[in-house]
């Protein structure tokens, strides 16, 4: 039964992520919709950590509530199970009318969201981004007695949901100045980006495995010995020398428990024409990476083979095609040959990556290809559209309210969840960036590689 909202009184949902609220564009990209379209005053109760975007901070209708570092040293199964519920007390938000929260982690979130919204009289709505025993599994085993109890976990407090929302399936070495103008150089690498968690669900070693393919193929093709001179190889290039296939460099961003080891692994290389960097952006400045790339590389496979990449939609909101490791889902947000490519090993990723850059940047017509291709999927549906679509009429019906204005093909509630699928991970984030020149504003770029 819905509950009634009192005449007059504006409406509030409260966002929840156990986790870093600025890595988590899902839940900042809900909290902008429903205080923006769906008229709500929005709290959102997370960890510290990374600012989220400046569009929630200069919202004057999203309040952020940072949980308490010291309930966070507590230890103990009990203890964590009742972390996240005192930690509403303590934060004493406004009376919302419904919780929203990110699954996984599901322990203890569901069980301590649930436990929030019965005693503050609230509807609670999960959002599975995917499930969280088979993130579990992947380092323990799916058989493991600590899996299986999460799964009950899971599922119990899963189903204690008044809603799901399912997921389906100046002078740079880029550019130089005449005459007062910046134009592309020629001979320029190619700028290839890869956003990572550094997981175990995330195989960086394909992406390693594939450039170091890449430099030893393009050798081979071009009769180079890998005994040249490495300052001959770079004088050429800075003398405008043409090269049938070109220097890649690869910018990965990203924060992870595997960061390190990749790190130390890339330096053994001793790669002669790629190169990597690592970093993490603030969020207005990862747009102006993507925008400036030639390519995207996605690493992500999902452990339930249901949750899409969100770095992929980020990338097409930003025209740029991806070439994406291949899951069971994948094909329904990367359209081989339109947007994208797909690839299951080290060697097939190295073959597109070779098909792609040949000629470039002039004569690389598969590239090109590709990002028509994936700026029309970025320009085809926004996140805002869809949400207002799809997810404001099911948090209308579950508070009982109707809006003022008047909402045509509205899904009955008995089709929301299955008319959710498919939809949640195909929109256009915020923001939208083709400009190709704002690479000038990432000056670490400079200098040689």
């Amino acid at each position: 039964m819905a509950t009634v909202v009192e005449a007059g009184r504006r409406r509030r949902a409260a966002v929840v992520v156990l986790g870093d609220i600025g890595r988590s564009p899902r839940m900042q990209y809900h909290s902008l919709s429903l205080a923006n379209q769906g008229g709500m005053e929005v709290d959102i109760v997370a960890n510290g950590g990374s600012d989220p975007h400046l569009l929630l901070r200069e919202n004057p209708s999203i309040h952020i509530h940072e949980m308490l570092t010291g309930i966070s040293k507590i230890s103990g199964a009990l203890t964590l199970l009742l972390k996240a519920t005192v930690q509403f007390i303590i934060d004493l938000i406004p009376h919302p009318d419904v919780f929203i929260v990110q699954n996984p982690p599901s322990v203890p979130t569901l069980a301590a969201v649930k436990l929030a919204s019965w005693l503050r009289g609230a509807k609670f709505i999960v959002d599975w981004h995917n499930f969280g025993y088979t993130l579990l599994g992947l380092s323990h085993g799916r058989s493991h007695i600590i899996v299986k109890i999460y799964f009950w976990f899971e599922k119990h407090f899963g189903r204690m949901a008044d809603e799901k929302e399912v997921e389906d399936r100046n002078t740079t070495v880029f550019t130089s100045r005449i005459d007062g103008e910046i134009f592309l150089k020629p001979n320029r690498p190619a700028l290839v980006v890869s956003s990572t968690s550094w997981t175990p669900d995330e195989d960086f070693s394909i992406l390693l495995e594939a450039t170091l393919m890449y430099d030893r193929r393009v050798a081979a093709t071009l009769g180079e010995d890998d005994s040249m001179d490495e300052r001959k190889l770079w004088i050429d290039m800075k003398n405008g020398k043409q090269f049938v296939y070109p220097r890649l460099l690869f910018i990965i961003t990203g924060k992870g428990p595997d960061r390190k080891k990749y790190e130390e692994q890339i330096k053994r290389l001793k790669l002669r024409r790629v190169a990597f960097r690592t970093m993490w952006l603030a969020s207005e400045d990862y747009p102006l990476l993507l925008g400036s790339a030639d390519l995207g590389v996605s690493l992500h496979t999902s452990s339930s083979g249901l949750d899409l990449p969100m770095k992929v939609v980020d990338m097409f909101g930003c025209g740029l095609p991806v070439c994406a490791a291949s899951f069971s889902c994948i094909d329904e947000l990367v359209k081989v040959n339109n947007n994208g490519l797909l690839f299951s090993t080290s060697s097939e990723l190295a073959d597109e990556l070779m098909m792609l850059f040949k000629g470039f940047p002039e004569e690389c017509d598969d590239l090109k290809s590709l990002k028509v291709g994936a700026l029309n999927t970025g320009s085809s549906s926004k996140w805002s559209t869809e949400w207002e679509r799809y997810a404001l009429p099911l948090v209308n019906q579950l508070i009982g309210w109707t809006p003022l204005i008047e909402m045509k093909n509205i899904p009955k509630k008995e089709g929301i969840q299955t008319r959710l699928i498919g939809k949640m991970e195909t929109y256009q984030p915020l923001f939208s960036v083709k400009d190709r020149t704002a690479l000038r504003n990432l000056q670490i770029l400079g200098g040689s590689i």
